[in-house]
């Protein structure tokens, strides 16, 4: 038998905290199931896994897929392996709605442009079920506007100098509106330091789809 987490830490694992939010409030439940889509090496994965959640992920780094399925077999060995794929977020192998709940975090602000945001955000609702509720965090100007220097497009190169795709309030709002979600919480930013934003979004699939403009 597999022994019962000592500490918080061993049972969480290094949880998004505002992840673990969407937990608290009864938004992500055992019945569900859930793709992390750029998984990472499974940091948001170890209570969903250790709590016999129907699990699944992408990477496109084989070392990040090979780290969650030994994370997966440790804590839920009944889930296949097929169920953590190597492969990008804009081309996901899963069928539609194969997931009650998609978890982008700090993934969307790695597009190389428009386009490439588009199409993984699209990619991302079309594995979410009707009902459905996809949590993304990624960075943003919200707060900090004026303060990023541009580079291309919507990239920027942020004051701790790494390079971002990042977006805005209008941004957001105008995807939920094509999508035809809606949105299940304000739009939240933390402003990190000065140097960052990342903005919480949270975003219902309405039963019965209905996308504008797509």
């Amino acid at each position: 038998m597999r022994q019962a987490p000592s500490t918080l830490a061993e049972e969480f694992g290094e949880i998004d905290i505002y992840l673990f939010d969407q937990l608290l409030r009864s938004r992500i439940s055992p019945e569900m199931a859930v793709l992390d889509a750029g998984c990472g090496s499974g940091r948001n994965l170890v209570y969903l896994l250790r709590s016999g959640y129907e699990v699944m992920g992408v990477d496109e780094a084989p070392a990040a897929i090979d780290a969650v399925r030994r994370l997966a077999d440790e804590l839920a060995p009944h889930l296949p392996a097929t169920n953590f794929r190597v492969e990008p977020v804009e081309k996901m192998t899963f069928p539609d709605a194969a997931a009650d709940v998609v978890i982008g975090n700090a993934v969307l602000h790695f597009a190389r442009d428009e386009r490439h945001f588009r199409a993984m955000l699209d990619e991302m609702w079309r594995v979410l079920g009707p009902g459905g509720m996809l949590f993304c965090r990624l960075a943003s100007t919200i707060g900090m506007e004026g303060r990023f220097r541009p580079i291309s497009g919507r990239r920027f190169q942020l004051l701790d100098g790494s390079e971002r795709f990042l977006v805005d309030e209008a941004m957001l709002i105008d995807a939920t509106v094509r999508l035809g979600g809606e949105l299940l919480d304000p739009l939240k930013t933390t402003v990190v330091q000065n140097l960052r934003c990342m903005t919480t979004w949270v975003v219902r699939k309405p039963a019965t789809t209905m996308r504008k403009g797509a």
